[in-house]
């Protein structure tokens, strides 16, 4: 959407405050997630009454989702457009310059085959970027209420995929994150079999990247073509970020997640096995309805003996329309909260004894940002931490610049974070 306006003459502003148009894209995943929207919005919205921005577009998940009710809530809002209408944007940016109110709401059906995503106007580091290589999800996990916003499963074509990683790196992308609802799933939507290592290894020809990342691999579908494929590639980091949810197999069941806890364990066993430094992030569920103590106790467990080196953790949030909004066994809110934070705390120890555990080695750094001219002091990631969600890497050296790539000695650790000198 920046892309498109872009070309159609917009230029991008760092503030709202004194904006011509503002596009607020939402999430509607979860409680937390629909309450910041709800608050951009309403911000957004006090500063167009002010005077101090002329017009809000709303787009994203939580106005595909909610349509008619958030024009009800909010009718200052100027256009409302869905998740598949993406690329009328600046259709809707004219009507407005043309003063017509008459069409307030552009939705669009699911196409069978994912939007293009090429000609973006990226707001992420240079030398950063995420590539969408499908849409939607087939897996109808009883909590989750993205396939009712985002349709059913579709993969990108590889040479799309391919063509797009030779966009960005052709505009200095070093680093390409790989997302999806399930990116493990990519082509069987179109074919009998996973394509995601046939693409690792197309991605591997892209000239000017420098590491590949995965992230939202689901369990079910990791295949031995697969991790052959991570553990072999030259760009392909050893890091996988593994959403499992839960361990306890009749959370599981609830959950329709259709992996058992002994197939979890197989396949964690086969990954530590066969691919060397891995480091594995995990995402977990707390307080699902009818979690006893003693399951969320063996989930506990479960954590501290298989070390992920980095985990989140979410407080169930029961969405509407979704199987587990149904499910008898609701727990208190507290409840849900409390052992999220006992798990957490739990994970916090395994994350600072792994961080101590790095002092004296030598990790390449990707250099993020100068943080100080004045003493050469910068902050980048190594391959155990992706982009936002993990801890970073404090360098101090001469001459660094974004976008490099460092060999560095770690010698410190602080919390989540590590400090490191050049080699």
């Amino acid at each position: 959407m920046a892309g498109l306006l872009q070309l159609d003459g917009y230029r991008m502003v760092p503030e709202p405050d004194g904006a011509e148009l503002v596009v607020i894209n939402t999430c509607g995943f979860i409680g937390d997630a629909r309450r910041e929207s709800h608050d951009t919005i309403r911000e957004m919205l006090r500063l167009k009454k002010r005077g101090r921005l002329k017009r809000v577009i709303v787009t994203g998940c939580l106005a595909e989702r909610d349509r008619e009710q958030l024009l009800e809530k909010y009718p200052e809002i100027d256009q409302l457009i869905g998740v598949f209408a993406r690329d009328e944007i600046v259709l809707a940016a004219q009507r407005l310059d043309r003063g017509d109110r008459d069409q307030r709401a552009v939705f669009r059906p699911a196409p069978s085959r994912p939007l293009a995503d090429t000609g973006r106007r990226r707001i992420t580091l240079r030398h950063l970027a995420f590539l969408k290589i499908a849409e939607g999800c087939n897996r109808l996990c009883s909590f989750c209420s993205i396939p009712q916003m985002r349709g059913p499963y579709a993969s990108k074509p590889i040479e799309q995929v391919v063509a797009e990683a030779e966009e960005l790196a052709a505009d200095g992308v070093r680093e390409l994150v790989l997302v999806a609802q399930d990116t493990t799933f990519y082509g069987q939507d179109v074919g009998a079999r996973p394509q995601l290592a046939e693409l690792l290894r197309r991605l591997e020809e892209v000239d000017g990247l420098a590491w590949i990342r995965l992230m939202y691999l689901y369990p079910m579908h990791v295949t031995d073509e697969l991790i052959d494929a991570i553990a072999a590639g030259k760009k392909v980091l050893p890091y996988l970020d593994l959403p499992l949810q839960h361990v306890n197999d009749e959370v599981l069941r609830r959950m329709r997640r259709r992996v058992t806890r002994a197939e979890t364990e197989q396949l964690l066993d086969r990954l530590r096995a066969r691919i060397d430094g891995l480091v594995l992030r995990t995402t977990l569920l707390t307080g699902f309805p009818g979690e006893t103590e003693a399951q969320f106790e063996e989930l506990l467990e479960f954590v501290r003996r298989r070390r992920f080196e980095r985990l989140g953790a979410f407080a169930f949030s029961s969405e509407p329309g979704t199987a587990a909004a149904e499910l008898d066994g609701h727990l208190a809110e507290e409840v849900k909260h409390s052992r999220r934070e006992r798990l957490m705390a739990a994970q916090q120890e395994i994350a600072f004894d792994w961080n101590a555990s790095q002092v004296g080695k030598r990790l390449d750094v990707l250099i993020d940002r100068c943080i100080s001219v004045e003493e050469n002091a910068y902050v980048g990631r190594s391959y155990a931490d992706a982009p936002e969600v993990d801890g970073e890497v404090y360098v101090t050296g001469e001459n660094l610049v974004s976008g490099q790539i460092v060999s560095c000695e770690v010698v410190a650790a602080q919390g989540y974070d590590l400090i490191a000198v050049p080699v």
